[in-house]
């Protein structure tokens, strides 16, 4: 387990289009970006499992203050595991590694959002012992604008 390296970025990306069947390169680019160099006093992680030279599962995650009124909490976004090595504690390490991190940090409270769908994932967070949260999600969509008249 460690930090994020730019050589990892590659294998980051296959690992997620295995799991979520769409590649992201360009979007994998900007969050390695944004996480995979945090400057001083950013309490942000973007953390590999790694087995030999090969990246088998990734958390991304990082502190957020004052959003919707909380108080400084964690916050994962992003976690996958190389279906071939699950069940073998991988998830558990690196959330646990976060973890770790944020009560370095002073934060006492880890927050995620999943899709109520995504059985696999919540299952996970479940047995991690994250429980539904006392938010509600909204979303709406967003029309296109109408055409302007000419």
């Amino acid at each position: 387990m460690r930090a994020v390296r730019r050589a990892d970025l590659d294998q980051v990306i296959a690992l997620d289009a295995t799991v979520t069947g769409v590649e992201k390169r360009s979007y994998w680019e900007r969050v390695y970006r944004r996480y995979g160099h945090a400057p001083r006093g950013e309490q942000r992680w973007f953390l590999v499992a790694v087995a030999g030279r090969d990246v088998v599962g990734f958390l991304i995650g990082e502190v957020r203050d004052w959003e919707f009124g909380s108080p400084p909490c964690g916050w994962v976004f992003a976690i996958d595991i190389d279906p071939r090595v699950r069940q073998a504690g991988i998830g558990t390490r690196l959330l646990g590694a976060l973890c770790d991190a944020l009560r370095a940090a002073g934060v006492r409270q880890l927050r995620t959002l999943l899709a109520s769908d995504n059985t696999l994932i919540l299952s996970f967070f479940r047995s991690q012992g994250m429980m539904a949260a006392p938010m509600i999600p909204l979303e709406m969509d967003v029309q296109p604008a109408p055409r302007a008249r000419r």
